[in-house]
């Protein structure tokens, strides 16, 4: 398992971003959610917690086959997404993410929201996350992947119309009034010998990015969201969770007749890999084979003859 404590700052106040953060993921995924791929809400109620109060779960399939790498789509299916669900408990919040198709993954996300500027340590309590492991990102100097650029979103040049704040300066985290900071302790498992180390980076660097673009754009469209109250967003929240639902629902129907999830044959390493995820495999006759005596076979040991070798036809 590999954990990192993100920290993010933002000229805004811990009771605007309950608003702003609403607004910033309802939109983003909205913009996210384009051609097939993008985030379905199944659930979005009221939730309550013994110790944190009143507050809101949702359940999302975020479907991103297309923005994984080529090396980690030999592992999965062409239809592929993760489950999210989050437990927002404002200014604290848990969010997580599994894979039924790959047990051994899972990602939780604790965050605590905090009217400072990113320099207080240990605010989850327990074991303090090592030094090392503590990451600032800054939302107008850091790099972040190009498609995501907009120059209205570029805080460097951005006003707010509605509170005169901005641009943002060098420095502005020790200078903005106000400020807050975004406080994430990230923990990414992927049990996978020969896959962990690998896959939990890609996860890392991931999530960076989301953090930076997210936070941006909160700050960005500040003038958006700035003035609306609590009920005003969650409406908000659910006329675009309706739209973008439909965004894929009708993608889905222009789309030629489904294919099995998982329609590839398996080559003996292909196998042996998912067995190690947890995943079952079914048995694939090879037709080649198929009037000839069977051979038995197993993970470790399979006896193939070179012409009757099973292919790996990734798609």
């Amino acid at each position: 398992m590999l954990t990192k404590e993100y920290r993010v700052c933002m000229p805004l106040t811990v009771d605007e971003y309950q608003i702003g953060q609403l607004y910033m993921i309802s939109k983003h995924s909205s913009e996210q959610s384009v051609g097939g791929e993008g985030v379905e809400v199944l659930r979005n109620e009221p939730d309550t917690h013994p110790q944190h109060g009143v507050g809101q779960v949702t359940e999302k399939r975020v479907y991103l086959s297309s923005k994984l790498p080529d090396w980690m789509r030999r592992f999965i299916p062409r239809i592929f997404y993760v489950t999210e669900t989050a437990w927002n408990f404002y200014p604290y919040t848990i969010t997580e993410y599994s894979c039924s198709f790959i047990p051994k993954f899972n990602i939780r996300i604790e965050t605590k929201f905090q009217n400072d500027n990113g320099e207080s340590d240990n605010v989850f309590g327990g074991s303090p996350t090592p030094k090392d492991n503590v990451c600032f990102l800054d939302i107008l100097t850091d790099p972040y992947p190009e498609k995501h650029y907009k120059k209205s979103e570029d805080l460097s040049s951005w006003v707010s119309a509605k509170t005169g704040r901005g641009p943002l300066v060098d420095g502005w985290r020790n200078s903005s009034k106000p400020i807050m900071c975004s406080y994430k302790k990230v923990h990414c498992s992927f049990e996978v010998y020969g896959l962990q180390t690998r896959t939990e980076e890609f996860i890392h660097k991931a999530i960076r990015d989301i953090l930076l673009v997210g936070h941006r754009q909160a700050v960005a469209w500040l003038d958006d969201w700035h003035g609306m109250s609590l009920g005003d967003v969650r409406e908000y929240e659910k006329h675009l969770q309706e739209e973008t639902n439909n965004k894929l629902k009708n993608t889905e129907n222009k789309e030629a007749a489904p294919r099995p999830a998982f329609s590839r044959s398996i080559s003996v390493t292909d196998e042996c890999s998912l067995k190690k995820m947890g995943v079952r495999t079914a048995a694939i006759p090879d037709s080649a084979t198929s009037s000839s005596s069977s051979k038995s076979s197993s993970c470790s040991s399979m006896e193939v003859s070179s012409k009757g070798r099973l292919n790996s036809t990734p798609e």
